[in-house]
């Protein structure tokens, strides 16, 4: 199906993109449908979340794969009642700062992504997770 975006005009959205969110994005309650965008350019841990039901809404995705081992977050259990149980791809919201080394990731509340199902969830992790994490670290200039 053909939607129209701000960021990347009209798009072709292929059934296996299409993804209905059954917790939705935080502040975002209204949207559930979504399709995950990819540019081969930006590397395959970089994708954005684009809503199929508002063209301007679209959020800036970093997979969890691009941190350290040491995030390993407790998943809640009623997860598999939300998104379906099998395998599912953790990634994270990211804010883009204009200065691109300010750029921040949320730790505390991963976006979780279950393929099989076709369903995701934002959730909120118990522990004590920061909100704004560095993208880039200082030292290495590098995620």
């Amino acid at each position: 199906m053909k939607y129209q975006t701000r960021d990347f005009g009209e798009i072709e959205v292929e059934t296996r993109q299409m993804l209905n969110f059954r917790q939705p994005v935080f502040g975002f309650d209204d949207y559930t449908r979504y399709a995950v965008l990819h540019d081969p350019d930006a590397g395959e841990d970089v994708a954005w979340l684009q809503s199929l039901e508002e063209p301007d809404l679209c959020f800036v995705l970093v997979s969890a794969r691009v941190l350290s081992a040491a995030y390993e977050p407790g998943l809640p259990p009623e997860l598999d009642k939300v998104i379906g149980e099998g395998e599912h791809e953790c990634w994270l919201i990211a804010v883009i700062h204009e200065e691109f080394q300010k750029s921040t990731i949320n730790l505390k509340s991963p976006v979780l992504i279950n393929w099989k199902t076709g369903f995701g969830a934002q959730v909120i992790l118990e522990g004590d997770y920061p909100v704004r994490h560095p993208l880039v670290t200082e030292a290495e200039g590098t995620c």
